[in-house]
């Protein structure tokens, strides 16, 4: 799933500083200057470590975007640390955040946590990967927390934008939140981290551990932190909550048709991120997404499964055809007609006065021609084995009881 790299850049062979300009070629930031470079001079396998709190249960395309990085450092022979942060993600990382995250339960981090690990050797090379969890070490004494909490200042800590934004705003920031940027910094003592990767909004908390690190006698890894790919709206960050996400198990089919959705304006930012190439401009932009969509849900789930869900993208929406297999709703009729509006709520949970706008807007058909929005009620008869279409991509199959 990842761009290989050139054969004389393996751990302890080739050049340094071949390897680091390969390694950084679309980082946004490479800290220090020429601290890449110099760890790989070392000569030996690296440990390359990646935060990550289960606060959700699925890895989208978005995060694909640091682990096929974190591959490409197990390509050249470096040794990968997945922290899965069952302890951090007790206290919601705040980074970006405008307020405190809620709280999750035990319950839910570790079913999170298990689901992440599985799904992130869809990338990762398990050979090469250590994970951890970094409750192993920060279900500390008190003593030792105040040993930690003494690497840092209030002061240092509020030069974070988001904790420099809300104070500025009086808004609450409890001395939890304050806690987790040095939380992340001790995983990367208790792992020995050598580098550590995360996306630019992360940008603080890898500097800061750098500090951490040598308050406890080690020397300071290098950080890299990775672009944010924008979600298929093509303005908000990439979240399975803005439900404007692609997962990387979802079905073929939701990959593809959700993969040709992304806006002609973040084209060029997915071919950079996902394909490591530049968007052809020259190339009309249907066919630049559609090859795109290709690619993706081959590196997925293979390219028979890829061909089979670009078929049944163009079953859909070229050639306007209704799946291979449509879910059945049975419905029960009481004097021979059927309210569409009221159909329509119970088929795919939209209100009444939404069902009147998708009528009214032609969005609504049964066996592939229009309703009409004039007519709001329909003989049951006419109904019975009929697809009822709603959009371009929600269908049901309608049986009478």
């Amino acid at each position: 799933m990842t761009e290989p790299a050139p054969d004389d850049m393996s751990a302890g062979s080739g050049s340094a500083e071949q390897a680091a300009a390969f390694l950084t070629r679309n980082a946004v930031d490479a800290l220090p200057e020429g601290a890449l470079r110099r760890r790989l001079e070392e000569g030996r396998p690296l440990r390359v470590k990646l935060g990550i709190d289960p606060t959700a249960p699925d890895i989208h395309l978005g995060h694909t975007v640091i682990l096929r990085k974190l591959r490409e450092f197990q390509d050249l022979g470096h040794t990968v640390v997945l922290i899965v942060g069952d302890y951090t993600a007790r206290v919601g990382d705040p980074s970006g955040r405008s307020a405190a995250r809620p709280m999750l339960s035990g319950e839910e981090i570790d079913a999170n946590a298990q689901t992440f690990r599985r799904q992130a050797s869809i990338v990762l090379d398990p050979a090469r990967t250590e994970v951890r969890h970094n409750g192993e070490w920060l279900d500390m004494k008190m003593e030792e927390l105040f040993r930690l909490a003494l690497t840092s200042t209030i002061a240092q800590l509020l030069e974070r934008d988001d904790f420099a934004r809300r104070y500025a705003a009086r808004q609450p920031i409890s001395i939890l939140e304050l806690l987790y940027p040095l939380l992340q910094g001790y995983d990367s003592v208790a792992v020995r981290a050598d580098i550590e990767l995360g996306g630019t909004d992360q940008k603080f908390n890898l500097l800061l551990a750098r500090d951490i690190q040598q308050a406890y006698g080690l020397s300071p890894q290098s950080v890299l932190t990775m672009p944010i790919l924008p979600g298929i709206d093509g303005v908000q960050r990439m979240s399975k909550s803005l439900a404007n996400y692609v997962g990387v198990t979802e079905a073929p089919d939701e990959v593809f048709g959700k993969l040709m959705r992304v806006p002609d304006s973040a084209m060029s930012t997915y071919h950079e991120l996902l394909l490591d190439a530049p968007l052809d401009r020259t190339r009309p932009a249907v066919e630049s997404k559609r090859a795109m969509a290709r690619v993706l849900t081959a590196r997925l789930h293979g390219p028979e499964a890829a061909r089979t869900a670009e078929e049944h993208f163009d079953r859909l929406h070229v050639q306007r055809a209704a799946p291979d297999e449509i879910e059945e709703l049975v419905i029960a009729v009481k004097d021979g007609t059927v309210h569409l509006p009221a159909l329509l709520r119970e088929a795919f949970a939209v209100s009444a006065s939404e069902g009147r706008r998708l009528l009214a807007a032609g969005g609504v058909r049964l066996d592939g021609e229009p309703l009409s929005a004039d007519a709001l009620d329909v003989p049951a008869a006419a109904l019975d084995g009929s697809v009822l279409q709603l959009g371009r991509r929600r269908f049901r199959r309608l049986r009478l009881s």
